[in-house]
């Protein structure tokens, strides 16, 4: 069954471009576009896409609200569309709070420039967010369709020319799965902590449970471009007691101090502990890599580590994970239930590679003890 998307922009332009690249796959099914906040939520409501691309700035409604409400009346899988500046991460962070599952840049030269690269990572992104752990995200089952929206008159149909589809079938939820007993207290030297898609709300579920006293110091690596780092940085510093920045070369480690990757760049340490900021590889998929920070920390602290993988699409931090094991150190894993994409988390658990597997709600609790 096709994926059902709702396309939603003030910009006619890039409706058209959004609509067009996302007919040319067959699996996906454009059903309908909005040109503001309000109208998202009429035809939300009106047409139970499984999808929806969201601008932020629009009138009558921007899109922040109108993410809200969807989450209020009929949940559904959220893609933000922002620009790449530091108001744009705000901007997607902010979104990511009221209740969107992920987020894209907004970058109109790279629709004309690169048009197949563009297809390819907006699909990958609509596919991937139609397989969203809809119970993580607080959506459950889809809802079957209900009364009018207050902003339509009663009995109003969708705009013309829009076929409404019949409801989605309820997905089915993860299987329950026994998560690990709690994991004994020890020692640590550092606390690495690597995620992807879900992971700024993740990390920011995590990091607040932690006392301003905790006594280790924190690496953080997550999917995420060179714009939105510091952005990201500033906001958990200001949410948790620890403290929170983006690391820069020439750092040091230090307990109650977590450090996260820039954007763009990798995150290693060096033989006396210090951060490294490297440019990224080309070779490499991830700029930061998972499986890169988590390598050097296993080579510098050997059986001192605590390696956390949280929700995220694909497999990065495997290797990564299987370096600090055979070091002696210790790898926890999010479960599925909790995880908005159960992809790395998933990858460790399949390698065995996990001491622990914990909901979300228990990762930030157990390191929280280790104070």
């Amino acid at each position: 069954m096709a994926v059902k998307v709702l396309v939603v922009d003030d910009s006619g332009f890039f409706r058209r471009r959004v609509t067009e690249i996302l007919a040319g796959d067959t699996q996906i099914q454009v059903v309908g576009t909005a040109s503001n906040g309000r109208e998202a939520v009429e035809q939300t409501l009106a047409l139970r896409p499984d999808v929806i691309t969201m601008d932020y700035e629009m009138p009558v409604m921007d899109g922040i609200t109108a993410v809200r409400e969807i989450m209020q009346r009929c949940p559904t899988a959220v893609l933000m569309f922002s620009s790449l500046t530091y108001e744009g991460a705000r901007v997607s962070l902010d979104a990511l709070d009221a209740g969107a599952a992920d987020y894209l840049p907004k970058n109109f030269e790279d629709i004309s420039r690169n048009p197949d690269k563009v297809r390819q990572l907006l699909c990958e992104r609509v596919h991937t967010l139609a397989r969203t752990n809809r119970r993580s995200l607080g959506l459950g089952a889809p809802i079957a369709p209900s009364a009018p929206s207050s902003f339509s008159a009663p009995g109003a149909s969708p705009r013309p020319g829009i076929r409404t589809p019949e409801p989605a079938a309820p997905r089915s939820a993860p299987a329950p799965v026994r998560n690990s007993p709690p994991p004994r207290r020890k020692h640590y030297q550092l606390v690495a902590i690597g995620t992807s898609t879900g992971g700024p709300v993740a990390l920011q579920k995590v990091l607040t449970q932690l006392p301003a006293n905790f006594p280790a110091p924190l690496l953080l690596i997550q999917h995420m471009p060179a714009a939105f780092t510091k952005a990201f940085a500033e906001r958990l510093d200001k949410l948790c007691r620890i403290s929170v920045k983006e690391a820069e070369d020439g750092d040091t480690l230090r307990p109650g101090l977590a450090l996260l990757a820039p954007g763009g760049k990798q995150m290693m340490l060096d033989g006396r502990g210090v951060v490294r900021i490297l440019p990224g590889d080309d070779r490499l998929n991830f700029k930061p890599s998972v499986d890169v920070t988590f390598g050097s920390a296993a080579k510098v602290f050997r059986d001192k580590v605590l390696a956390v993988v949280l929700t995220g699409m694909g497999a990065d931090g495997r290797e990564g994970a299987r370096m600090l094991k055979q070091s002696g150190s210790d790898v926890w894993a999010q479960d599925e239930a909790s995880c908005v994409i159960y992809g790395m988390p998933m990858a460790i658990a399949k390698a065995n590679l996990a001491d622990g597997i914990y909901s979300l709600d228990d990762i930030g609790r157990h390191l929280a003890e280790l104070s």
